[in-house]
């Protein structure tokens, strides 16, 4: 069966700001190349674009993550038996969610039972689960729910998110889920050194009085870098349509992604910095060999000249790259098709003429509809 992968890069330019910090509020960072580079990590994307995909996906088609999965059952119960008092919601809740295997803490005093990590389900598998343990509580007992049953429908009717971003599940692993998209760290594409914003904060009542110092009510200093990112995802189609067994689901899963990773933002400190930012050029491809990366066209770091910045040579960098990666192990994406901002990214034509990002993605949608649709 021929594959289908889909590769999808991008450069970006993110100003001041501090968009994914480690435990001590700086930065991420990491040295590449022998330099080290501002990052950001997978999961902070990665959770960008999921949130993003309320934009354009209907909510039943997206999943939750949380610990709360007794409390989450117990609310979508209320909805379909609201006649049930809460004690009995709960029941049914934590019943059916031990049906799976899945492990629940003893609760705490006043509070409901939670499972020992995050748990990722689709919505609609919540609807079923909830439906399931009230016609059985109905019937008779809760006794009779049955693992097989009850796991079924959590491996039934998977969310978009969860087969793209995957689910494990440690005490259960036939309900794990195998992602079909894959995240990148972004790393800048030249060095990067930290800098220190010293700010204060007035005090209004304070300043007014005219017998008070006119000291500030506090001061303190926020950590930032500013940076030319390269951003890379991949999406394997294949794994993605045995996650989610429908084609048109399938397609619309792949066009929510490349709309939602290439638009997203993580939003750490966006109220300090407002650094919210486009990419300056994007590359998405097809393949059927295997998925690549070009992040090795930035291993020695860009520098910016006099007379153009870093996105000009980044993007020069990567179509050098890329047409070196297809000569050499003579492989070549089956469909290739790029946006670009201005002047600074016109070499990307060496690739494929560009185009608006729109009908990017609805010309990668309608690729991913023709060769899943002839290979059914």
């Amino acid at each position: 069966m021929t594959r289908t992968i889909i590769d999808i890069h991008a450069i970006q330019t993110v100003p001041p700001s501090n968009i994914n910090r480690d435990d001590t509020g700086s930065p991420k960072t990491a040295v590449y190349g022998g330099v080290r580079r501002s990052r950001v990590s997978s999961q902070a994307w990665k959770r960008a674009t999921r949130k993003d995909f309320e934009t354009y996906l209907d909510r039943s088609d997206l999943g939750v993550r949380t610990k709360r999965v007794v409390e989450l059952m117990s609310e979508e119960i209320a909805r379909q038996a609201p006649d049930l008092e809460p004690a009995q919601r709960d029941e049914i809740s934590s019943a059916v969610l031990r049906a799976t295997g899945l492990t629940l803490s003893k609760p705490r005093k006043g509070e409901t039972e939670e499972a020992g990590y995050l748990v990722f389900l689709g919505r609609r598998q919540v609807e079923s689960l909830a439906a399931l343990g009230v016609d059985t509580f109905r019937a008779g007992g809760l006794a009779t729910l049955e693992k097989k049953a009850t796991r079924a429908l959590v491996k039934d009717k998977n969310a978009i998110d969860v087969s793209l971003f995957g689910r494990m599940v440690a005490d259960v692993t036939d309900l794990n889920v195998d992602a079909a998209a894959q995240v990148a760290h972004a790393i800048s594409v030249h060095s990067v050194e930290t800098e220190f914003d010293y700010f204060t904060a007035v005090d209004d009542h304070k300043n007014a009085d005219a017998e008070e110092d006119a000291g500030a009510g506090m001061i303190g200093t926020v950590e930032f870098n500013s940076s030319t990112l390269y951003r890379y995802a991949t999406v394997d189609v294949d794994a993605l349509l045995r996650n989610l067994g429908d084609v048109e689901a399938t397609a619309r899963a792949v066009d929510a992604f490349v709309r939602s990773f290439i638009t997203s933002m993580p939003t750490g400190k966006q109220n300090t910095f407002a650094n919210r930012t486009l990419p300056d050029a994007i590359v998405v491809s097809v393949r059927e060999d295997q998925s690549v990366s070009l992040v090795g066209a930035f291993e020695e770091a860009v520098t910016s000249t006099a007379s153009s910045g870093r996105v000009h040579a980044a993007v020069q960098a990567l179509v050098a790259y890329a047409d070196e990666i297809g000569a050499a192990y003579g492989t070549r994406p089956v469909a290739v098709w790029t946006v670009g901002v201005g002047a600074r990214a016109a070499a990307l034509d060496e690739l494929a003429p560009r185009t608006s990002f729109d009908q990017l993605v609805l010309a990668v949608g309608a690729m991913v509809r023709e060769r899943l649709g002839s290979e059914r």
